[in-house]
């Protein structure tokens, strides 16, 4: 998606607020949205993203959920994670506004999954439900829920980026992408709340284990014939899904209360079917060694017994 915030700012720049005099240091460019950039900036050895745009109103209803989530996080021993929101007074005259989070280290869900395997995939839903829970429960709905938007730490551990889409319950959504808009299945209305961000997220299941089908059947659909009955179809004919059609269908009908509900559904799922991962992924050199390791015991235990020994 194109953006109306055209300049850039050149590696090595160094950005300070107006108001506040904070100062960071422009890395590169992380991404960009309908209403500004993000760049990897730094200050005094530590790593934050910074987003900056030119419509305060837009960039203030993002800080408002940043703030709205930290409250809820307050106490809890985390890292703060909205850093600071200031001004820049640019060489044009213009005051551009902008905010900082801490950097989320990460790569995206389509290719941690590539990367540690296909059964990270339950603990990672999980996690990404409770990143939704915490919204939900102060009353925004994500929005723009989409696999570009969701990075994976260590352990499946899951993190949001690109708050422009949030919204407050009640009211239209203010950013989506049409694959995972639940007006685009003709399944609901583009009024924020949990349910719109459950549809997306059973969307996102079906991306991530058909995405070739999921391509094929947007492309060859008329607008009145999208159905969530479609989606459900390819959840049910994929090996993975199958055993969690149930769930998928209850999320893009609307039927689970909440996210909290969703949540505890999915987790009992993952009981059920022995999913549940607490571990890290080992890393492949040491699954090798642990291959190799075991062929050499078994050819030394062999050549015993054939000896006598």
């Amino acid at each position: 998606m194109t953006t109306s915030f055209e300049w850039s700012l050149p590696r090595g720049t160094v950005v300070r607020g107006k108001w506040k005099q904070g100062s960071y240091r422009v890395e590169r460019l992380l991404g960009e949205g309908a209403n500004g950039k993000v760049f990897l900036v730094e200050r005094q050895k530590n790593w934050y993203a910074l987003k900056i745009g030119a419509d305060a109103v837009d960039l203030q209803s993002e800080v408002n959920v940043l703030q709205s989530i930290a409250k809820q996080k307050r106490g809890s021993g985390a890292r703060p994670f909205l850093v600071d929101v200031d001004d820049l007074h640019a060489s044009d005259g213009k005051d551009y506004p902008f905010y900082v989070m801490q950097y989320i280290r990460g790569m995206t869900l389509a290719d941690y999954l590539a990367k540690q395997g296909a059964e990270w995939f339950p603990t990672v839903g999980y996690s990404l439900l409770g990143r939704l829970a915490e919204l939900h429960d102060a009353g925004w709905s994500f929005g723009d829920l989409k696999v570009e938007n969701v990075l994976v730490a260590d352990y499946g551990r899951v993190d949001l980026v690109d708050y422009g889409g949030v919204t407050a319950f009640g009211k239209g959504v203010r950013q989506f992408t049409e694959i995972y808009d639940r007006g685009y299945w003709n399944a609901g209305t583009r009024t924020a709340d949990a349910g719109y961000d459950l549809f997306s997220f059973a969307v996102l299941c079906v991306q991530l284990h058909e995405s070739r089908r999921l391509a094929q059947l947007t492309n060859t659909l008329l607008p009145q014939n999208r159905m969530t009955d479609e989606l459900l179809k390819l959840a049910y004919a994929n090996k993975a899904l199958k055993p969690l059609h149930s769930w998928l269908r209850k999320a893009l009908l609307g039927e689970f209360k909440n996210t909290r509900e969703a949540t505890a559904s999915w987790q009992q799922w993952m009981h059920r079917t022995g999913s549940l991962r607490t571990s890290a992924p080992a890393p492949r050199w040491m699954k090798g060694l642990f291959v190799a390791s075991a062929l050499l015991l078994a050819t030394t235990v062999y050549w015993l017994l054939r000896t006598g020994l």
